[in-house]
């Protein structure tokens, strides 16, 4: 059917409306890889109660900011979302959609400019994790758009060339990775070595992990090691050959990475985004949660007397450990669990919260106004969850001072914010 798209929204789908009927205005539609006002033709493939979901079958009268996507892939592979125009105009997408959720969620008007930062749009990944069909028609690649059918490929444009240079060299040769559903590509802020990770299904015998690790290893001269990982429930090495982290070294610290912990993607962007979670904070305790191998915290120590920095991830926290000065207390625990312990006894002038796509959630929100810090500083992977911890933190009298978009992953639907929250 024709249909007119409205807007986009988050998830990288834009949104039409079937028909008015007897019933009122028409259902949504939800359609992927179109733009704003745009006339295509749709199939309907799925029908809810209260929403459908679309294919794009053509565009009819495409929009002036509509362009030829750079990767041969692009609509085939659900990695990317947003090829099919400008840079310019994604980042007004995401402005967009960020604001929008704030208005609707968290019952926020920005009073304050909304802060923007770009960077290189390709080439910027330094980790990307590619599925693996091992045996003898060997691919790498990622699951189709809406499927979990492999689509092989030969190059990923968003992620490094050192990055892209291994995966053609895995393809080429075919190496022996019978029981490895996955490998992830760690490359360093200079793009010069790799750490590769191989994620193993369950039951792989550490024999055939082994031989997976030694034959990958000398495929190229950059990757300085290569680790089997189990994926569940937190990952443990069950093999390795050569090294099992890797030095990131950025402009306000070095951080040492092992493999399975977590760190940021976007190579081009990672100071930036220290910079503006960090910059012109001081005083006596900061509280660092959800801290990672240390990202903020190694670089809030030298403002503030004592940074106390909490993880939950075994890997990130050894790595915490080892990244942080001696100002730095780090505990090891759930974000939730540590607040209740320490309410009433830590004063922060600061907290950083950087929560995993999920958010904060009712009870960490809670926590954080009865801790009572004059300062807040909230960095979020998702708007929607973002949007409901601030009405949470708004409600209990904080205000947003500053904010921040930091789009780390161009080219998809994903966004990173900075909020600067004080009360």
């Amino acid at each position: 059917m024709q249909l007119t798209i409205e807007k986009l929204i988050y998830g990288g789908a834009g949104l039409a409306r079937l028909p008015a009927d007897e019933h009122g205005r028409g259902k949504a539609v939800f359609i992927p890889f179109v733009l704003e006002n745009e006339e295509v033709e749709a199939i309907l493939t799925e029908q809810k109660p209260g929403f459908a979901k679309g294919r794009l079958d053509s565009v009819i009268q495409p929009s002036p900011l509509r362009i030829d996507p750079r990767c041969p892939y692009f609509q085939r592979c659900g990695g990317c979302h947003y090829q099919h125009t400008t840079y310019g105009h994604q980042l007004e997408i995401k402005a967009a959609i960020l604001k929008e959720n704030l208005r609707r969620i968290a019952k926020l008007e920005l009073t304050s400019e909304l802060q923007i930062h770009s960077a290189e749009p390709w080439d910027y990944r330094n980790r990307t994790r590619l599925k693996v069909r091992p045996g003898p028609d060997f691919a790498l690649g990622y699951y189709k758009f809406n499927s979990h059918d492999l689509l092989p490929i030969d190059r990923c444009p968003i992620s490094s060339p050192l990055i892209n240079r291994a995966i053609q060299a895995i393809a080429a040769t075919n190496p022996p990775l019978d029981g490895i559903h996955e490998i992830e590509f760690f490359a360093n802020a200079d793009d010069t070595q790799l750490l590769l990770e191989l994620y193993c299904a369950p039951g792989t015998p550490p024999s055939a992990a082994q031989s997976a690790t030694d034959h990958t290893k000398p495929l190229l001269p950059e990757i300085a090691g290569v680790a089997a990982l189990t994926n569940q429930p937190e990952p443990q090495r069950l093999a390795s050959a050569g090294a099992s982290e890797l030095s990131y070294v950025t402009q306000h610290a070095t951080y040492r990475v092992s493999a399975g912990a977590f760190f940021q993607t976007n190579r081009h962007l990672t100071d930036k985004l220290i910079s503006i979670a960090t910059a012109d904070q001081k005083g006596t305790t900061a509280l660092d949660l959800y801290a990672g191998v240390g990202l903020f915290s190694s670089v809030l120590s030298r403002n503030f007397e004592r940074v106390v920095a909490v993880e939950s991830s075994l890997i990130s926290h050894a790595d915490l450990r080892y990244n942080s000065p001696a100002n730095v207390k780090v505990v090891r625990g759930m974000v939730d669990q540590y607040l209740r312990t320490v309410s009433r006894k830590l004063q922060p002038d600061l907290v950083v919260v950087d929560p995993p796509r999920g958010g904060l959630g009712a009870s960490v929100v809670h926590a954080l106004v009865t801790l009572g810090a004059p300062r807040i500083t909230y960095v979020s992977c998702d708007p929607a969850t973002l949007s409901r911890d601030l009405g949470g933190l708004l409600k209990s009298g904080y205000k947003v001072e500053h904010a921040h978009l930091v789009d780390l992953f161009p080219q998809t639907y994903h966004l990173e914010t900075v909020f600067h929250l004080k009360r």
